[in-house]
């Protein structure tokens, strides 16, 4: 861990000087180097002050949080080059995550300003875009000032993300999105509708899009933490003109496949059928009526032609465990252990309880129940998934609880939510602990994005030797 130093700048900012580079705790940089050797390099972060070459891939990364795409592909490869990148917290007037980013990677190129109000022009040119973008409302309806123009609902940031392949000039190779789990089945009143705008919406932008919904932990990282993954290919790149069969590239041919690979079983069918209509129709009508989504944890989409499938993880590789990334508890501030007077608090919100509950608005009486969670976590697993509640001393059901050697009971700390996001220790160190832990409630794990970096390199190169 880097030695630190706090001052204060002329205008009162927080200034931190480190006298080491941050790093990655030995568990997770052994595991990198196991299990992704191509184009793995563990000097993090090269690019700093770099100019971009010739053979770099230029990055832009929207809603950035605190960078954890940057980190999963520059530790993929130098070649990754981040040229420009917008994080803004609307809910807020601090913007942490925004101060997180320009301490580790520098203010050039930084943007910190509601991406709705940057124009696409200022914008540079990129070969891939990146960005996880929350989980909203994507309906739309028909524009009446021109016809056939679309019109999301305000503040919802995939538009943005339309606006800005659409107005650009020289389009982004390649795609790469990060996304919760439920985006596949969501809304619940129309199960799939918004994944079937996105991928519609792609599709008319001129890109091939595969997804896949993958649990971290079924990879070997050390979080369970599942989030659905969607990379996108413009038809005209390198990658693009090499997609021949749909399902042998969700299973075995393609980028997230090679990074990612998995298996189906003889239950599993393929499932094929087409997204029709403009986006309005769509928001409209697409399988509606219906419970369940169309869309299974693996697909494709080819011109509006989707193949989809449901998948299981193949990985027998190395396994990171909550109990390898824990600090020795003699180096734990007292703050996070939990007095002994509050462990019944604890334990019981951690407990199967069955209570009765009455609708504010109805006052109809019902039966609420929910199942036990283990006390403490274990330590000979993955963790559960970090929430952005994390932080702070007051008992919850949510947090993570561990027993230390000692006997004692305590949180975890800031670095080791960080160490199970993969990130490199101390790297959101210099705001609150409260707002390191809501900070990486809302990361990634940057290990997926390293697999998959890699696999977008291997996948170019294998694709250029073939044309050549």
């Amino acid at each position: 861990m880097s030695e630190s130093f706090i001052t204060y700048g002329k205008n009162n900012d927080l200034v931190i000087e480190e006298k080491d580079k941050w790093r990655l705790c030995e568990p997770i940089a052994d595991y990198c180097q196991q299990t992704v050797r191509r184009y793995r390099q563990m000097d993090l972060f090269p690019t700093r002050g770099k100019q971009v070459e010739q053979n770099d891939i230029r990055v832009v990364e929207l809603f950035a949080g605190v960078g954890g795409f940057r980190i999963g592909l520059e530790r993929a490869s130098k070649r990754f080059c981040t040229v420009w990148n917008n994080q803004w917290e609307p809910s807020t007037k601090r913007q942490d995550a925004s101060i997180v980013y320009c301490h580790r990677f520098g203010s050039e190129g930084h943007s910190n300003e509601d991406i709705a109000t940057v124009p696409t022009s200022e914008i540079p040119e990129c070969d891939l875009l990146v960005g996880g973008f929350p989980c909203q409302d994507y309906s739309v309806a028909t524009t009446l000032n021109r016809s056939g123009g679309i019109e999301g609902k305000k503040g919802v940031l995939w538009w943005q993300i339309y606006r800005i392949l659409n107005e650009s000039v020289h389009k982004p190779d390649y795609l790469f999105f990060e996304n919760v789990d439920r985006l596949l089945k969501s809304p619940a009143t129309q199960r799939g509708r918004d994944f079937a705008i996105i991928l519609a919406s792609l599709s008319d932008l001129g890109y091939i899009v595969e997804w896949r919904v993958v649990n971290a932990a079924d990879y070997g990282m050390p979080q369970r933490r599942r989030r659905t993954y969607i990379v996108g290919y413009r038809k005209g790149s390198v990658i693009g003109r090499r997609i021949a069969s749909a399902g042998e590239w969700i299973v075995s041919q393609g980028v997230v496949a090679g990074a990612l690979p998995v298996t189906v079983t003889y239950e599993d069918s393929f499932r094929d059928f087409t997204i029709d209509g403009d986006l309005p129709t769509i928001s409209d009508k697409f399988n509606k009526g219906k419970k369940v989504s169309p869309f299974e944890n693996a697909g494709i989409m080819i011109d509006r032609n989707v193949t989809t499938i449901n998948t299981t993880a193949n990985y027998d590789g190395t396994r990171l465990t909550l109990g390898q990334l824990l600090l020795d508890e003699r180096d734990v501030s007292e703050d996070f252990f939990i007095p002994a007077d509050e462990l019944p608090k604890w334990e019981y919100l951690k407990g199967s309880k069955k209570l009765k509950r009455v609708n504010k608005k109805t006052g109809y009486e019902y039966d609420y129940s929910e199942g036990g969670m283990a006390f403490p976590d274990f330590l000979d697993r993955p963790s559960r998934t970090i929430i952005t509640g994390e932080g702070g001393a007051g008992p919850s059901r949510f947090k993570h609880i561990i027993l230390c050697p000692s006997g004692r009971y305590r949180r975890l700390t800031p670095m080791e939510l960080e160490r199970l996001n993969m990130f490199p220790d101390n790297h959101t160190y210099g705001v609150s602990d409260t707002r390191r832990a809501f900070l990486m409630g809302n990361a990634l794990v940057t290990g997926i994005v390293e697999k998959i970096g890699a696999g977008l390199l291997q996948g170019a190169a294998i694709a250029s030797l073939r044309e050549s």
